[in-house]
């Protein structure tokens, strides 16, 4: 993954430079736009598929989040960029990763995800053991029990963890 993070950090990062060359002559508008369809868009582009990556692998993706606030706001490269990630309603790249495992689990739970997802978690039954049945009238997924700690960024371990 860390090949595939740091062609999306280069890529993102020459649109960055392009933008800011034409920032003033398009608007403040136009640039925002502009940012979250060319950066935006590739750091949210299958991002659950970081899921449990190292730090040093999701500070790659934040740097590059960070610079894309610091262009729509104009702000000085030693300039802090938390509160313009909370004007923006923009979570940290290791909360959107988390966000959006969650939403894959909600698609599984309400059924409107693609069946090949319903497929790889396991749904519990209350003869699983480990359940209680005060714990079934919530719906609980069979955590796969893995041999080494990368088998954990798979979607039928990390899902039911999220």
């Amino acid at each position: 993954m860390n090949q595939h993070v740091s062609k999306i950090a280069a890529a993102s990062f020459f649109h960055l430079r392009r933008l800011r060359q034409i920032r003033r002559r398009v608007g403040t508008e136009a640039t925002i736009r502009l940012v979250l369809v060319l950066i935006t868009s590739r750091f949210d582009c299958c991002n659950s598929l970081l899921s449990g990556a190292p730090q040093s692998t999701l500070g790659v993706l934040q740097r590059v989040q960070n610079a894309a606030a610091r262009l729509m706001f104009e702000l000085e490269p030693r300039d802090h960029v938390t509160d313009s990630l909370i004007q923006l309603h923009w979570l940290p790249i290791r909360w959107r990763v988390q966000y959006k495992l969650v939403m894959l689990m909600h698609g599984v739970v309400v059924g409107t995800c693609p069946e090949y997802l319903r497929t790889i978690v396991e749904p519990a039954t209350p003869s699983h053991p480990g359940l209680r049945l005060a714990a079934c009238s919530a719906p609980k997924f069979v955590v796969p029990r893995l041999r080494t700690t990368f088998s954990e960024r798979a979607f039928s371990f990390s899902g039911p963890v999220a």
